[in-house]
């Protein structure tokens, strides 16, 4: 793997800006880390990653033990009617939180991707009828799932399990490969249409209160969010299969501050708190940064590991860029969770206004 994928805190200030390094590491496909080619097609377990993370299975993990092999649908799966039945009872005052951000060209992006708005005329049609009505529309170039607030989907991340640039060995949710999904006009597999809309129980845990200060590189530990609990006056057993679990790091107080140091890594949660978050059954993950997962990884020879083994093997859809202030400020860290992607067929995530009910 290119050394420059494989940056240590301290890497993380010199002149090359990280920004670029992730823009062509997810291009290459090869989120997931330096074993994608070797040790997984081995069937080689990660016995090389930190002490601090539990090394995950590097087996095969498709078909779906709980979905099927056919599944597109993800953990969105655990949204039924009883779930969401299930979710109003944490509706006491009727208050709803936006926790999604402003959409707007100076936010901060990943690597090279673009967010520009036009308005095609001043107006853009009119005046028409006796009445002389005149209208305004809009043109947006973007990135339209992964830019801002954004919803990663199934389609998202993959592993390279072979050699480079053979399809067949790139593999998504429940198996699916590269040759099977990809599409010049929108994903043939596992595109976000294909994501149900969300109405469940939402946790959040404010790291930062019990950690402050955090720093790129840091890693949140299941310690945290235990303590993070304590000082919220929940219990671990709150957290039922399918609800969906977010994380207040402080990192998001850079937005629009300091976009330099916001995307140049963050702390964020590790393989620890992912196999926390499998063995939850969580629905979905959540933070206030950019990949909500720590960057870089302890390990330097991981690269993004989180999503790989969220999104990829097991599903678990991933919330990013989001805005927790007004809940924190109220102290409100148990919610309704309210978000339905936009049906865009092939896409590869969602962009929206995701709200809390508490």
């Amino acid at each position: 793997m290119d050394s420059r994928y494989l940056q240590d805190k301290d890497d993380l200030k010199s002149s090359q800006p990280i920004d670029e390094d992730r823009r062509n590491f997810l291009t290459a496909g090869l989120v997931g880390g330096a074993v994608a080619a070797g040790a997984l097609a081995a069937g080689v377990a990660h016995a090389q990653q930190v002490a601090q993370a539990p090394a995950l299975s590097a087996a095969p993990w498709w078909p779906h033990p709980r979905w099927g092999k056919d599944d597109q649908g993800g953990a969105s799966n655990w949204i039924t009617p009883a779930k969401v039945l299930d979710a109003v009872k944490l509706i006491k005052d009727g208050k709803i939180y936006r926790i999604g951000r402003v959409y707007e060209s100076a936010m901060p992006k990943f690597g090279e991707r673009a967010f520009t708005l036009r308005i095609p005329g001043t107006p853009t049609g009119g005046p028409f009828g006796a009445n002389k009505l005149i209208y305004h529309d809009e043109f947006l170039a973007t990135e339209i799932g992964q830019t801002g607030t954004q919803f990663d989907g199934l389609a998202h991340i993959g592993i390279q399990m072979g050699k480079d640039g053979d399809m067949n060995d790139m593999r998504y949710y429940n198996g699916v490969t590269e040759l099977e999904m990809a599409g010049a006009y929108g994903m043939k597999k596992l595109g976000i249409e294909n994501c149900k809309p969300f109405f469940t129980r939402g946790h959040l845990f404010d790291v930062e209160a019990v950690r402050p200060n955090l720093e790129a590189g840091q890693e949140i530990m299941v310690a945290d969010l235990r303590a993070a609990l304590q000082r919220q006056n929940m219990q671990e057993a709150d957290i039922k299969e399918g609800d969906a679990v977010f994380f207040n790091t402080g990192w998001g107080k850079l937005w629009m501050k300091n976009n330099d140091k916001y995307n140049n890594g963050e702390p964020g949660i590790g393989l620890e708190v992912a196999k926390w978050c499998i063995d939850k059954g969580v629905c979905l993950t959540g933070g206030d940064s950019w990949a909500v997962e720590v960057v870089p990884n302890p390990n330097k020879d991981l690269a993004f590991p989180v999503h790989g083994e969220l999104i990829t093997k097991h599903g678990i859809y991933n919330h990013e860029n989001m805005d927790f202030s007004g809940l924190i400020a109220d102290r409100k860290y148990q919610f309704a969770y309210i978000f339905s992607p936009a049906p865009i067929k092939g896409a590869t995530g969602s962009n929206g206004g995701p709200i809390a009910v508490t």
